[in-house]
């Protein structure tokens, strides 16, 4: 009797615990869902005549998944909509292209439970017209995890660059890396090239001539790549520069101007188009900083971030022969993140996304003057 009346203890004892533990998982999780991280980032900008177009993504949903955002803004760049890709799981978008009747934009996502589980996502291109209506949408996977980072418009079809490899705990022979895809306009994959190995290896840039594209990016963490293709993806030449990394590449005049960086220090290079380097300019009023983005008006302007106590943007405006004009930094206590710049009615402006005092992510545009003066913040 003694040993039933224990026995029952013992069981009361672990149900209550059960039950407790229960509890306290169900509020843990009721909670951190409630105060997850709001997110909300631009990754590209475009324009046209008579609108803006951002692309990027938050994780404005009930289960704060990260969905592929387009959103579109009037000459005054007030927003008239803005549409998620919302199909299966986490999804970005990282680059853009404007075309007479809609916008193409590229990035990546995860198709199925499986890649959401595995943490590996496929390519992405998906084209809406001027209503924000998907006209096709259309995956790309070589390896396990495939990313797309920039695309350009041509009359038959379209160039999009980015990254496949396999994820950390797969092995392999296939050739991945960097790669370089020609689609059609129906969102068919003409053909494609990859550059690299199967684990290391992005393309993060590029522009295309009137024959050839030259395309930039990383082989592995710490050397830059530049590369010439015919507009067949022949490959032309590939050359290689030891402690770099390459993010933006511009052609001026017959000569490639690339940003990056170097050693912890951002970089800027001018090279002859067939990737002999003429000219490099460090930018060292900051230390630990890169350059992300270039355009080139009547002079270069390259956009950055540093790294220092806290994430800072970084605005440099050169001359052709890498001389320095010009350079403010963006920030304050907070962390601001620049990630593209556009010509714009004679001024410049720059999107991104700044993290403020709830830790939450909140995407913006700040206009610049020609002197590099700020005109304004818009939220």
């Amino acid at each position: 009797m003694k040993k039933e009346k224990h026995l029952k203890k013992i069981i009361s004892i672990c149900i209550f615990i059960i039950v407790v533990q229960g509890v306290f998982l169900f509020y843990s999780f009721f909670f951190q869902s409630k105060e997850s991280i709001y997110f909300d980032g631009i990754n590209a900008i475009r324009k046209n005549d008579n609108y803006y177009f951002a692309v990027g993504s938050n994780n404005d949903n009930d289960k704060h998944y990260e969905k592929a955002k387009v959103s579109v803004y009037d000459e005054k760049r007030d927003k008239l909509f803005e549409k998620l890709y919302n199909v299966g799981f986490n999804s970005a978008y990282f680059g853009a292209c404007v075309e007479d009747d809609g916008l193409i934009a590229v990035g990546s996502y995860e198709k199925t439970k499986k890649d959401h589980n595995s943490l590996v996502r496929r390519g992405l291109i998906v084209r809406y017209d001027y209503d924000g209506s998907i006209v096709f949408s259309s995956e790309f996977k070589l390896l396990d995890n495939t990313k797309f980072t920039n695309v350009i418009s041509v009359e038959d079809g379209y160039y999009v660059i980015g990254q496949s490899i396999y994820k950390s705990t797969d092995f392999g022979n296939e050739q991945g890396g960097g790669i370089l895809v020609k689609y059609d306009k129906k969102g068919n994959v003409d053909w494609y090239k990859s550059l690299g190995s199967s684990k290391e290896g992005i393309f993060n840039d590029f522009y295309l001539s009137d024959d050839f594209i030259y395309v930039v990016g990383q082989l592995n963490d710490n050397v830059g790549v530049l590369c010439k293709y015919k507009l067949d993806g022949e490959l032309i030449y590939q050359k290689e520069f030891d402690n770099n990394n390459f993010n933006g590449v511009y052609l001026v005049d017959d000569h490639l101007y690339i940003c990056g960086s170097s050693d912890e220090r951002a970089l800027l290079l001018k090279m002859s188009l067939e990737g002999d380097i003429i000219t490099s300019s460090y930018y060292d009023k900051v230390s630990n900083a890169k350059f992300n983005r270039i355009i080139y008006d009547d002079s270069l302007i390259v956009i950055g971030s540093s790294f220092n106590k806290n994430y800072d943007g970084i605005i440099v405006k050169y001359g052709m022969d890498l001389e320095e004009l010009s350079a403010v930094t963006y920030g304050d206590d907070k962390n601001d993140y620049l990630t593209d710049i556009i010509y714009d009615n004679g001024n410049y402006l720059v999107a991104g996304y700044s993290v403020y005092e709830d830790k939450n992510y909140l995407s913006k545009f700040v206009r610049y003057s020609e002197a590099l003066k700020v005109l304004g913040v818009e939220k």
